[in-house]
């Protein structure tokens, strides 16, 4: 989803400053629209109620808003439990986008292949080291890469990296995030429901290929790895989903679970070590790495290549990994 009410104010301009490609990318990137209008709705109970007015003050500056009352919410997504002990009042984005992941993906993948790059897969980083003003990766298959910039991109690994090349990690944390999918109420018009999310971060759920979907929004402390869900979250997110809506969740389609990666100050991180030359940090997006991808690439681009910053309401220092110095102790 591209939506506001995640992150702070840096994440909110960062996915302000997005959106423009993801709406018109540029020609040839996409066969098909890397995303489709979705309305947002974040809802409240009696006793929420100040956490709302507080994100919408926070909101304001970066999307147009709807106050929705109890029965605005109902007709909007009919499944969610209003008035006595349900949602009282929310706030709606009608211009929410709901992203396809794969066709940004792609179209990424066709961008680097035509400027000559390529894509190696199940390649692990065996050894890395900087010779003169060249950085050299070796690979467990024994392939051997080479340049004088290395990008550190690796989600949940990227602190593990910076180590394994001899540079101060960050104090990246990975947070396990998980997800089910289940059976909407029969006979279900899903075409018109929204991406629903609680003002608070306790659940969010939304229509999934003629299903919907749900998250407890947990963030368990992870090592890195390939995330798998855990009974316990995978019961929380169906009672919950019962808890704020008329649901009963009677059977589970689908599970799976993903790290979401984070800064000490939870802001993503994009700049050059300071502790060695030609090594970049590309790192700590979150949960919101899709949604503010654009505004991060082409502000890597500006301090790799040394073109002019790229976006007005963001400053290279709020993402530098300077200002993370001393938080990996």
């Amino acid at each position: 989803m591209v939506h506001y009410a995640l992150g702070n104010s840096l994440v909110r301009s960062l996915t302000l400053a997005s959106r423009p490609f993801f709406e018109q990318p540029p020609k040839d990137f996409s066969e098909v629209p890397l995303g489709r209008t979705m309305p947002v709705l974040v809802h409240a109970r009696e006793e929420e109620l100040g956490a709302l007015d507080a994100l919408a003050a926070a909101i304001a500056p970066y999307a147009s808003l709807e106050r929705v009352s109890e029965g605005q919410m109902a007709t909007l997504c009919p499944v969610l439990k209003v008035g006595d002990g349900g949602a009282v009042s929310g706030l709606v984005d009608r211009r929410g986008l709901r992203l396809d992941p794969n066709a940004l993906l792609q179209g990424y993948f066709r961008t680097l292949r035509h400027y000559g790059g390529s894509l190696h897969s199940s390649s692990r980083a065996s050894n890395i080291r900087r010779e003169g003003s060249v950085w050299t990766v070796i690979t467990e298959g024994g392939d051997n890469f080479s340049a004088p910039v290395l990008v550190n991109a690796a989600g949940s690994w990227a602190d593990k990296i910076g180590e394994m090349a001899g540079i101060r990690p960050l104090g990246l944390e990975p947070l396990r995030r998980t997800i089910i999918t289940f059976d909407a109420p029969e006979g279900s018009d899903l075409s018109g429901w929204p991406f629903a999310k609680t003002v608070g971060d306790e659940l969010y759920f939304a229509p999934e290929s003629g299903r919907l979907f749900a998250s407890p929004m947990d963030e368990v402390p992870s090592d890195p790895c390939d995330a798998q869900p855990d009974d316990y979250e995978v019961a929380l997110a169906a009672h919950r989903v019962e808890e704020r809506t008329t649901i009963e969740v009677k059977r589970i389609v689908h599970k799976w679970a993903g790290l979401r990666t984070f800064s000490p100050d939870r802001n993503p991180v994009a700049g050059f070590a300071e502790d060695a030359e030609g090594f970049f940090w590309l790192a700590g997006q979150g949960g919101f790495g899709l949604q503010t991808s654009p505004a991060m690439a082409a502000a890597a681009a500006s301090i790799i290549l040394g073109r002019p910053w790229p976006l007005e309401d963001v400053a290279s220092e709020e993402l530098s990994p300077v200002r993370l110095v001393g938080h990996s102790a």
